[in-house]
């Protein structure tokens, strides 16, 4: 009990130590500890919530700007008949051609296109042959493959020698696997075969083309091409919906790979003659390999959740 000052008439207060004031400044300047080692950190203790914290964005599965690319496919990936008759022309080609008026995707994309693109289409290729084009190209790990087949799949001496759509499905399926299995991160675009009836409509306007038609070219659709009757319509629309099936199955299979992005806008192109090859006016002309690279290319750069 404080003593009391007689001559004050006031209680006198004991003098406080060195020690207890240095432990009542030691209690107003440290913050109160929790458990470990460290102070209270928690959001709210800092005045503010966790949803004012910064969150890292998720790596995008898709690169939209991929450093190198192999090109897979036929004769149209191969630029036949772009600059000549009845040969390839790869530096015509949409996928990784180095003519500046085409303005293939790899030149797109790709900022040292030597070295880093290649391209391994076939004329004549079917879905049978993709898998030893893949084994090309996976010794040069490209970041980007393209593939572009299915035509000739079609495009036989009759309708009844098509590829079936199971055969053809399962062939792509096995394709897909065998680069997934090979290259895990390397993405893939595939472009939808064309619309066969849409060229023969187009090409069938010329006396040139349809000349160079009878030396063989996709038979199934092209054979007497002036012919309206009945019997060659129904042949030319089986050839049209065997396409279609084809590029179901492509977007099928595709869609299964969260690395593949099917593009369906090369069989909706209503290709004009402009666009066709002035040598056989059924194959693209480098006009028409550039739209075919406008569409991959607006389909590889497209930002993930777009369509």
């Amino acid at each position: 009990m404080a003593k009391i000052d007689r001559a004050a008439g006031r209680p006198r207060r004991r003098p406080v130590t060195l020690p207890a004031a240095l432990a009542a400044a030691l209690l107003l300047t440290v913050p109160a500890c929790g458990s470990g080692a460290g102070g209270d950190n928690s959001p709210s203790a800092h005045g503010r919530t966790e949803s004012a914290r910064p969150h890292p964005s998720p790596t995008p599965v898709w690169d939209t700007r991929p450093d190198s690319v192999a090109a897979l496919g036929d004769s149209i990936t191969a630029g036949f008949d772009a600059c000549g008759l009845l040969a390839d022309c790869t530096a015509a080609s949409w996928a990784t051609g180095t003519d500046p008026a085409v303005h293939s995707l790899a030149s797109r994309l790709v900022a040292n296109p030597s070295g880093h693109t290649w391209n391994f289409a076939r004329t004549g290729a079917l879905m049978d042959d993709l898998p030893r084009q893949i084994d090309r190209a996976i010794p040069h790990k490209p970041e980007l493959v393209t593939i572009l087949v299915g035509a000739n799949d079609a495009c036989r001496n009759n309708a009844s020698a098509m590829t079936s759509t199971a055969d053809f499905r399962a062939g792509f399926r096995t394709s897909l696997q065998k680069l997934r299995k090979a290259l895990p991160t390397t993405q893939v675009y595939v472009a939808a075969v064309p619309d066969l009836l849409r060229l023969w409509s187009q090409g069938r306007q010329n006396p040139v083309g349809k000349q160079v038609w009878q030396l063989g070219i996709c038979q199934s659709m092209l054979r007497d091409a002036d012919d309206l009757s009945s019997a060659a319509n129904n042949r030319r629309a089986e050839v049209r919906d065997q396409v279609v099936a084809y590029n179901e199955a492509l977007r099928e299979v595709c869609g299964t790979d969260r690395r593949c992005r099917f593009d369906q806008a090369v069989f909706d192109y209503r290709f004009t003659g402009r666009e066709l090859s002035e040598w056989d006016w059924f194959h693209p002309s480098k006009r028409g390999q550039r739209e075919l690279a406008e569409m991959a290319y607006r389909t590889v750069t497209r930002a993930e959740g777009r369509s």
